[in-house]
């Protein structure tokens, strides 16, 4: 089996990032886990994911510090997987996710799941990328400054 190629030393921060969580797997225990899910058998039920994959992927995100495991909380002798702070960091991410492939995934008659304001239940605001003034961007009025360059 060949070597999985890594992008933990490269200059490019999209390229490090996917090292870390650019499988869909990753990506969806990490939804989950925003979800509510804590426990590995509720994982594996939702995702319907083969126990050493999701072991594997599990055991990731908790050494890249995304995911940090617990004591359960009825005080079983189960632990569960809780996001740290550089896991909840990820939720711009699923919800930039969420309104592409709401944009791009969905006949528009097609009922999907709806990401709600917890406190006036009214749908998220479309994400948009700003320059420092507040200027709204796209792909067209940014550019990557490479490393020495």
């Amino acid at each position: 089996m060949p070597q999985r190629v890594t992008h933990e030393d490269a200059e490019c921060p999209v390229a490090r990032a996917v090292d870390v969580i650019g499988d869909r797997w990753s990506l969806l225990i990490v939804r989950d886990a925003f979800d509510g899910i804590r426990r590995f058998s509720e994982f594996q039920r939702n995702l319907g994911l083969a126990k050493n994959i999701l072991s594997s992927r599990l055991r990731e995100l908790v050494a890249h510090g995304i995911l940090e495991i617990q004591p359960g909380a009825d005080g079983s002798a189960y632990h569960e997987y809780a996001l740290t702070p550089k896991g909840r960091d990820l939720f711009v991410i699923l919800v930039s996710l969420r309104q592409w492939g709401e944009d791009h995934l969905f006949d528009e008659t097609e009922e999907h799941s709806v990401l709600l304001d917890t406190k006036s239940g009214k749908p998220l605001r479309k994400l948009q990328v700003t320059d420092q003034t507040g200027r709204v961007l796209d792909s067209d009025h940014a550019a990557v400054r490479k490393v020495g360059e």
